[in-house]
């Protein structure tokens, strides 16, 4: 797993690297299952303090990303509650949207911005039942 910190940035580590541990199941370069690398391990191949790795570790667990494992560590474990993370997305869109609305981006942008992520994440146009 490669995770690439900017430690320029006004975004906290610990989300930078949580976020980059999403997109890499989005991605299916992490899969479900596979073991996350150890706190300290982690921490000494990024640079960062040990606390900033188990916070991400501790935020992703929360949200249903991964399961932690006394024996094995941090386990990818996807949570599907489907309607519950249509309700946490549905939130944070509402921010992002209406942004976007107040420097006139246009719906139809919009639409092809996220077929141009969803494209990336290897998204069906529909479900597959």
């Amino acid at each position: 797993m490669i995770v690439n910190i900017d430690f320029n940035s006004d975004e906290a580590l610990y989300i930078q690297l949580r976020n980059q541990i999403i997109i890499g199941i989005a991605t299916d370069e992490i899969r479900e299952g596979d073991v996350l690398p150890s706190v300290r391990s982690l921490a000494d191949t990024i640079g960062i303090n040990m606390h900033t790795v188990n916070k991400a570790y501790a935020v992703l667990k929360q949200e249903g990303f991964v399961k932690l494992d006394r024996r094995r560590g941090a386990v990818v474990a996807v949570d599907l509650d489907k309607m519950q993370a249509l309700e946490e997305l549905m939130s944070g869109l509402r921010v992002l949207l209406a942004k976007a609305v107040c420097k006139n981006i246009t719906r139809s942008e919009i639409h092809d911005l996220i077929d141009t992520v969803m494209d990336q994440f290897g998204c069906p146009e529909e479900e597959t039942e």
